[in-house]
Parts: structure tokens; C-alpha cells; sequence
């Protein structure tokens, strides 16, 4: 399959310097509810189809307060009832916290509803701490040591592709590659494998598959993982070279000061994360009067340092900046501040910067 042919590859718009994309992850705000995040998430999945972002993706998370994204094959069905054009996918499914038959069936459904949309996005960690994991897998002890083998087991319900004698080899994922009952074929959505070290990096290109990195919460390894990636690869049947995406933190605003406060609001909804106590997205003002000690401020402006915030002018060199550095094939953005309107308005100002077409 020739890389013009096939999905992974996106072609930017207007004055981009490569396709911009959007990681949502359904923030829930103080004040707010899930409700309201996933309205707003619908909101953003239509201004992103309006104006030309190659994808969106949702991640998922689980028992976190302030992401409502748990289960991404449901968000991803409303979604693409409301959109046209984009493709939308996860960013990711966290694989060991599911059957690969289960995911099959899930992202074939998807991809019977929307044809030719669907992204399949896998990922290795659990998306949440080690009891909710273990709750999760039914295991006392959750490992992720046999993600190799569970990805092998998903591409082959997939493919459908079991060979005779197999003990999977009379299954089959439906909706999938065989004939479903109107007649008509449904296609594998792609699969791209999400790190934010050298491992996926490494797994990625072994495999000759398209690889996203979470550059929005681990920039220290962002170049040494793509030079991983883009060393090690091996054609396949689906990508004839390197395909990374990079994803990053983005926050536009009318103005740079402005931008600033609602940056904060995600430094301290991280730092809470980190420390083990996720809460809801804290307001711009909590993000102000919190008291920071003196080692937490100073991962506040570690964290703000890889942050792209400002009014368009500045977010527009931010990220092509960004992308020159890192020669990233396409930028995924990343805006879960506080608000859902500051959300969507985050996105539409990151669109002007771009001459994104309305």
C-alpha cells in the first residue's frame, strides 16, 4: 500500500509547517462536570473537522477526577456522529488493561461507523495508578511485560489473519476484514503505537508502524526516542519510511499574559498528578494562590519551560520551532486547561495562527 494511499500519512493546511492534530483529553474543570467536558469535547471535534486539523484523539485515563476520557471507543462513536471529515482515533487504548479481541471489536465497530476515520492508538503503561490497574486487569499484580505479544494477538484478530489450525483460527472480529452481512468489507483502521520513552520508540520501528510521543509530559526523552524511531525503522506493508508525531502542550490566548495563567492551571493539575493526588483542573486563581514549595515551583517552570503558550504570534513560533526541532511529521496538540469555552477558544486562536481555512 503506497503511502498516498494510505491513512496515516496527513497532508498540513494553510500555513502550517506540518499537519496539526489534537490530543483531548475531556478535561473536567472546578466548577464543572463531566457532562459539560464531554459536551465541550464534541465542541472542539467539530471546530477541529470545520477547520482542517488532520485528527483528534482521546486518551484514556482511569480514576482521574479531571479526565473524563475512561473509555474512548464510546467518546470516539459520539464523536464521529458529529463530525464529517477528521479522523479520530485514541491516543491512546491501553492495551494490557484489555483482550486484543475485545479492542478488535471495538475499533472495527468504529471503523464500520466511520469509515476510513479510525486511528488505533495503543499504548503500554495503564493510563492510571497500580491499584485502579490491578483493578482494571483483575491481577494483583498488573505488568505490562507481554505487551508484544498482546499486540500480536490484536493485529491478528485484525487482520483477520489466523492460520488454519490456530486455536483463534474460527474467530473472527466482528465488524472486521471478512465479509459482514450487507457484503461489503470493513477496512483495519492503522495502528500507532504512543511511548514517552525508547521502547514503544524501538517497537514502533521493528514493526514498521507509525509512532506518537508524549512529548507533553516527558521532553527529556523526546529526541532521544525519535532518533530511536527513525534509525531502527523497517518498512512495512502499511509505511514505507518514519511516520512521528509529536505531542505537545499548546495554550492560546488574546494575549501572552493571559495564555500564562491558564498555562499554570495545567502545571498544577501535573504536579498534583505526579504526587499522587489528581484532582479536578484547577482554576487560574487556585493555579495563583496555591502554595508552592520551593521544589514544586521549581517543577511548575521546569514544566511551563516545555509548554507553548501565548497569543497566536508566540504559539505560531513556538510550534514551528517545535517541529523544526524534533523534524516532527505532524504536531499533535494538547490544550486541557481550564474551561470548557477556553478550550475551544484555545483551538480556534491556534487555527487563526495558521490560516487554518474556516
Amino acid at each position: 500500500m503506497s503511502d498516498n494511499a494510505h491513512p496515516i500519512r496527513a497532508t498540513a493546511v494553510g500555513d502550517a509547517p506540518v499537519p496539526l492534530s489534537i490530543l483531548d483529553l475531556a478535561t473536567v474543570s472546578t466548577g464543572s462536570t463531566a457532562t459539560a467536558a464531554l459536551r465541550a469535547s464534541a465542541a472542539v471535534a467539530r471546530l477541529a473537522d470545520r477547520r482542517g486539523f488532520a485528527r483528534l484523539w482521546v486518551a484514556e485515563h482511569h480514576s482521574m477526577p479531571g479526565i473524563a476520557s475512561s473509555s474512548p471507543a464510546v467518546l470516539l462513536a459520539h464523536l464521529a456522529a458529529g463530525t464529517e471529515r477528521i479522523r479520530l482515533g485514541s491516543g491512546g487504548v491501553m492495551l494490557p488493561n484489555h483482550a486484543p479481541l475485545v479492542v478488535a471489536e471495538q475499533f472495527g465497530t468504529l471503523e464500520a461507523l466511520a469509515p476510513g476515520r479510525i486511528d488505533l492508538g495503543l499504548g503500554r503503561a495503564p493510563g492510571t495508578d497500580r491499584a485502579t490497574a490491578a483493578a482494571l486487569r483483575r491481577q494483583a499484580n498488573p505488568a505490562a511485560d507481554d505487551f508484544d505479544e498482546q499486540l500480536a494477538e490484536l493485529i491478528g484478530f485484525l487482520d483477520d489473519s489466523y492460520p488454519a489450525g490456530h486455536p483463534y483460527a474460527r474467530i473472527h472480529a466482528v465488524p472486521g476484514p471478512v465479509q459482514v452481512p450487507d457484503g461489503h468489507p470493513v477496512s483495519r483502521p492503522p495502528i500507532w503505537l504512543l511511548g514517552s520513552s525508547g521502547y514503544s520508540a524501538q517497537l514502533s520501528a521493528k514493526l514498521g508502524m507509525p509512532f506518537a510521543f508524549a512529548h507533553h509530559f516527558s521532553a527529556q526523552n523526546t529526541l532521544p526516542a525519535l532518533a530511536l524511531y527513525r534509525e531502527h525503522f523497517t518498512p512495512s506493508d502499511d509505511l514505507a519510511a518514519p511516520y512521528a508525531v509529536v505531542a505537545a502542550s499548546v495554550v492560546a490566548a488574546d494575549t501572552d499574559d493571559e495564555a500564562r495563567r491558564l498555562a499554570r492551571t495545567m502545571g498544577l493539575a501535573m504536579l498534583r498528578v505526579r504526587t499522587g493526588t489528581p484532582g479536578l483542573m484547577p482554576t487560574p486563581e487556585e493555579a495563583e494562590s496555591y502554595p508552592y514549595s520551593p521544589a514544586e515551583a521549581d517543577f511548575i517552570e521546569a514544566w511551563l519551560s516545555n509548554v507553548i503558550y501565548g497569543g497566536p504570534a508566540r504559539v505560531r513560533e513556538g510550534v514551528e520551532e517545535l517541529v523544526e526541532r524534533t523534524g516532527s511529521d505532524e504536531l499533535m496538540i494538547v490544550s486541557n486547561v481550564h474551561g470548557d469555552e477556553t478550550r475551544l477558544r484555545s483551538t480556534e486562536l491556534i487555527a487563526d495562527a495558521f490560516k487554518l481555512p474556516t
